[in-house]
């Protein structure tokens, strides 16, 4: 079995560029079905999650292919609105092909989803938003059919900001008749950069990254090239490193602005940051002040994907942390490998305390999911000695080479297979 290597205990120093974003390919390979034609998606990063979407999309009828970091999917022959249940398993993104299905074909049938066991999430939302949109659903043997005569226009509020109830309501009501408006929107910025997909695909979608959405259908969608915007988790998870493990590094290809919450996070810690459109400079000493609370909210509150990254940085700060979780309850699963680097870890319902402890020290721990997995290896990059971190797979559906990235940091580490 794989696993990770990794002799810390050494502060960090280099250049890396970003590669594209995780959370907002997915959501645009979802809407190549939208389109009956040629999609080109640049910057596309070649992740487990993005090969499980092409996996989907080629079982029902779509083709892929990749020019280096180009993924070339023809839509044309899309012949089935089925999703094979063994894909819909590896992960839980894959519940927005619904809304993409459903906008294309009027029907689909899909499991329920799986992924990484951070919490229950449920997808209540998503169903109750297509019945409002004129949708018939039935639930028969784990799977659900949907079918409708046409989606039609309506207004859907939004009990919570779900990620993916916004992108699955956008995706089915792209093609409707009528108009759509999502009250309580998600805000994030691959919301935003969704809709900027579709908008350059002729779709007709106004208020991306506000409370309120809105859609007027449009008859169709033409074929584009897209270039992705980098991903402000895998920059997030290299500035926590360098501000663990100390000394300076240059991100490129991404500015602060969709990170500003960790940006100030780090800086209230100790670290110097500068940033343009492009690029962030992170310099760090390696022993930080600790942060008397962090609450995780929607955005543009403080990601919950970067929680357990801090956490990890704050395990050596000078004093005691707390972290809020108010998202995934599941995201402590992580402390239980965490603390094997003799980090001071108490959790109290979703309040995690966290006393600074003078050094970490190299030890064999176990991913179980995906931010979870990177956070070890950030405490593995701050601890003395050696770390082997089994079960990269689950970093990989994230992070197209964490090893590699590090290594040009200074870092030393390494898969062995």
């Amino acid at each position: 079995m794989a696993f990770i290597e990794i002799n810390g205990g050494k502060q960090l120093s280099g250049e890396v560029n970003i590669q594209g974003s995780k959370n907002a390919v997915l959501p645009i390979l979802a809407a190549t079905v939208l389109i009956n034609g040629i999609i080109k998606l640049n910057h596309c990063p070649k992740i487990l999650d993005v090969f499980h979407m092409i996996k989907i999309l080629e079982a029902i009828g779509c083709n892929a292919s990749w020019e280096k970091h180009t993924l070339i999917i023809d839509t044309t022959k899309l012949n089935t609105s089925t999703v094979p249940e063994e894909y819909v398993r590896l992960m839980r993104s894959s519940i927005i092909m619904m809304g993409a299905l459903l906008g294309r074909t009027h029907s689909v049938t899909i499991t329920y989803p799986g992924g990484c066991t951070i919490g229950a999430r449920p997808i209540d939302f998503h169903l109750s938003a297509f019945q409002d949109m004129n949708v018939s659903l039935e639930e028969e043997d784990g799977l659900i059919k949907c079918t409708t005569t046409g989606i039609v226009g309506n207004e859907i509020s939004l009990k919570f900001p779900s990620v993916g109830a916004t992108e699955n309501i956008i995706l089915a009501a792209v093609l409707a008749t009528g108009k759509t408006s999502i009250i309580n929107a998600a805000k994030e910025p691959e919301i935003t950069e969704l809709c900027k997909f579709l908008n350059t695909a002729g779709a007709e979608i106004t208020g991306a990254g506000t409370e309120k959405i809105e859609i007027n259908g449009v008859e169709y969608l033409h074929p584009i090239e897209y270039t992705a915007c980098s991903d402000r988790i895998v920059a997030g998870t290299y500035l926590a490193a360098v501000a663990g493990a100390g000394g300076e590094a240059v991100l490129t290809g991404i500015g602060a602005g969709s990170l500003q919450m960790v940006v100030t996070l780090l800086r209230e810690m100790g670290c110097n940051i500068i940033s343009g459109e492009e690029y962030i400079i992170i310099s760090s000493l390696g022993r930080l002040k600790p942060i008397s609370l962090i609450r995780t909210m929607p955005y543009p509150g403080f990601p919950t994907d970067m929680q357990s990254q801090i956490m990890s940085v704050l395990m050596t700060a000078t004093g005691t942390s707390r972290i809020i979780e108010e998202i995934f309850e599941g995201r402590y699963q992580n402390v239980k490998e965490q603390i094997k680097f003799g980090a001071d870890i108490q959790i109290e319902g979703r309040t995690a305390v966290i006393n600074g402890v003078s050094n970490l020290t190299g030890c064999e721990v176990f991913a179980s999911e995906l931010r979870g997995g990177a956070a070890l290896v950030i405490a593995g990059l701050m601890a003395r000695g050696k770390t082997t971190l089994h079960n990269p797979y689950f970093i990989e559906r994230g992070y197209e080479d964490i090893c590699r990235d590090l290594r040009k940091l200074g870092a030393d580490i390494k898969l062995v297979t």
